[in-house]
């Protein structure tokens, strides 16, 4: 499909003015790891207590969002990238807004969460690797779903016949196998407030 006839339309407003407004710094919080891995949880959490400082945040869960947007997305590997390149557009977009985004997705591929990070300046992406092991996850499997997989019920299903490419260098990790829960959060708290977000 050709661009040619799309031109950008520039607006007045920009995206410091709306931070600016706001009292914040946006960014985008990019949750990755296995299913039961607690990304959702932990970002469910954050949301809530940055909202309690009068933050303007948004919290965009996979689940939530193939409701909707990308209700007309299997499981496919090229699902999964386009799944991801939505998102990942529509987190510039709140972005630009001035929030600050929590994005938690299993984002199985490596190249799919580069080519995320490359749409915001620097600093504004800050992946965040829920560093569960299977074992754990499994154990969890707080839907259900790693026991329909191993049963075959489930097609693609990541870890079990679909590989998660673990981050190389995310700016946060979280390992729930060793940390309880508010200790999880106190750790991305900490790493806001470090990088002047809070």
């Amino acid at each position: 499909m050709s661009n040619d006839n799309i031109v950008w339309h520039p607006h007045n407003i920009k995206k410091l003015d709306r931070a600016n407004q706001k009292k914040q710094k946006p960014c985008l919080l990019w949750f990755t790891g296995l299913s039961g891995s607690g990304k959702s949880t932990l970002a469910g959490a954050l949301e809530e207590k940055l909202f309690a400082l009068n933050r303007h945040v948004y919290l965009l869960d996979g689940d939530n969002v193939r409701h909707g947007l990308n209700r007309d997305l299997g499981f496919t590997d090229a699902d999964r990238v386009e799944n991801i390149r939505r998102i990942g557009e529509a987190s510039k977009l709140f972005v630009d807004a001035g929030l600050i985004v929590l994005s938690a997705f299993i984002s199985p591929f490596r190249e799919d969460r580069e080519m995320v990070r490359g749409l915001f300046e620097e600093s504004e992406f800050i992946e965040v690797f829920m560093d569960a092991s299977l074992e754990t996850c499994e154990r969890r499997d707080p839907k259900g779903l790693y026991k329909k997989a191993r049963k075959g019920e489930i097609k693609h299903f990541t870890g079990i016949d679909s590989p998660y490419e673990s981050p190389e260098s995310p700016e946060i990790t979280i390992n729930p196998d060793e940390a309880d829960f508010d200790q999880c959060v106190e750790q991305v708290m900490e790493y806001l407030r470090s990088h002047n977000i809070l």
